[in-house]
């Protein structure tokens, strides 16, 4: 496993404006597809966010997101499992260079423990305390805050809404962060004047018909905005 900083991937994070999750498209039957046209399309990071896969199913996946994103030059994430991160990482050259964490996933430092410095991780925040936190924490490269709307992928989340956002670029970190949360096209120019310069989306892009063009339109909106 590569234990030195992926460097280009931090390089990028600075840089990096529209973050997309998406499941292994099992539905669609279009995975490869897909991931061609949003990260050709605009995307900077894209996380597998997928809880009905299996571990090892989950990497072999992963195998497809390192080889693409590392054919357009695009981050990949791993969702919630340093173990899952960490086999990825050790059977592929390039493989994900983040791990994303919620705030009921493994801790920070535990992760470090398992990982190294060679990877980036990320944090859920959703309330003013959490993002404070994720804004200084050791360890933490960015962190994400919403949700802003309420969202069907996560039921029975409450959301703190804009504030939250207004709240999080407050803060006035050096340190990314990432508006989330029912975002989409039509509500963007509103997490935008909150103060967000950065956004993590999912149905807008995922349930597209056009995914390539949504994608496409949120980066010239958010390199814009």
């Amino acid at each position: 496993m590569p234990d030195t900083p992926d460097t280009d991937a931090r390089a990028q994070l600075p840089d990096a404006r529209l973050y997309l999750c998406t499941d292994a498209r099992k539905r669609q039957g279009d995975l490869r597809e897909f991931l061609h046209a949003v990260l050709d399309n605009g995307v900077d990071i894209v996380q597998l966010r997928d809880k009905s896969l299996e571990a090892d199913e989950e990497l072999g996946l992963l195998e497809l997101f390192a080889d693409l994103c590392r054919a357009y030059g695009r981050t990949l994430a791993v969702n919630d499992r340093a173990d899952v991160a960490h086999a990825a990482r050790a059977a592929h050259p390039r493989g994900p260079a983040v791990l994303h964490l919620g705030q009921g996933d493994l801790p920070v430092p535990a992760a470090r423990a398992i990982l190294g410095d060679g990877i980036l991780v990320g944090r859920s925040t959703h309330s003013e305390s959490e993002a404070a936190a994720a804004a200084v924490q050791e360890g933490v490269d960015y962190f994400c805050t919403g949700p802003c709307w309420p969202t069907p992928t996560k039921p029975g989340r409450s959301a703190p809404g804009l504030g939250l956002v207004r709240y999080a670029a407050s803060l006035g970190t050096d340190r990314p962060w990432f508006a989330i949360g029912g975002i989409d096209l039509g509500n963007l120019d509103q997490v935008l004047a909150a103060g967000a310069s950065r956004v993590v989306v999912v149905r807008a892009i995922t349930e597209a018909d056009d995914p390539g063009a949504a994608a496409a339109e949120f980066a010239k909106r958010l390199r814009q905005g």
